[in-house]
Parts: C-alpha cells; structure tokens; sequence
C-alpha cells in the first residue's frame, strides 16, 4: 500500500458544499445567506444570548445563592451499594468503576449511609458521611479517608 492509494472509509466523510463559487455550483452569488440583512454581512449576526433587544433569559430569571465553579464535585453512593464486593475486600475507586456502580469520577467518592452494609469491606474515598463510618465499622470494617 502507498500513500497515494490511502482513502477514508466509505460513508464517513461527506463532500463539502462549497459556497460562492458562481452560479454554476448552486450556491453562488448569495452563498445561501440569502438578500442583504445583518446575517448576510461579513462578521454579521448577534452575539450569543442576543434577543433583539428583549431582556434576555439569562437577565430576566432570579440569581439566588452562589454557584462555585471551582467547586469539585464528589461522586456520592449509598452504603448498600457496596455489598457487591466479597467479604473482606478493599474497595476504592477503580473498584467502584469496574463494577459499574460508578459510570465516572472526575474529583472523588463520598460514601453515604443509606442502606444497610452486610460485609466486612476496607472502604478507601475521598469522604464519608456520620452514618456511612458507623455501618461500615459496625459491620467489622474500615474506612480510610484519601
């Protein structure tokens, strides 16, 4: 195989529509921007948001509280949700994902204490909630905090 003889696969790449190239092409004088107005100039259009002078959704709706964006948000899983692992396992993150009790986890696990936990697990998370060490300690475990 040469370089010359490479191709993409059929059906993944989709021929451009090449615009304002004359009248020929389909799509020449206009270039499908149709007669004058602001969207038919160069650098035209609103910017985002823009709602032709309307106060705009964003204005109009109430701003309460405070929205950290630097905030890492942990995952949270109840307790019970840990009785898929064996007895006396210990579970960290990468476990919870193989297992699917996790689908992703950017930042950290909180454990939280809903349910009830029937194994002797050695919980590692990023945080754990009151009840959460009580049922994992009651059960004959341990929980560390990483």
């Amino acid at each position: 195989m040469k370089l010359h003889e490479l191709s993409p696969a059929p059906g993944s790449v989709k021929k451009a529509f090449r615009k304002g190239r004359g009248k020929g092409s389909g799509n020449g004088t206009t270039a499908g921007r149709g007669q004058k107005g602001q969207w038919a100039r160069s650098g035209g259009g609103v910017r985002v948001g823009f709602e032709g002078g309307q106060m705009p959704l964003t204005r109009r709706l109430p701003k309460r509280g405070f929205n950290n964006i630097f905030a890492e948000r942990l995952e949270a899983i109840n307790v019970s949700a840990l009785n898929k692992f064996e007895d006396g396992a210990t579970v960290n993150v990468c476990d919870l994902l193989e297992k699917g009790i996790l689908s992703k986890c950017e930042h950290g696990v909180k454990i939280l204490g809903n349910g009830t936990l029937t194994k002797k697990l050695t919980v590692r998370a990023s945080a754990f909630s009151a009840s959460a060490k009580e049922k994992i300690v009651a059960a004959g475990g341990k929980y560390e905090v990483i």
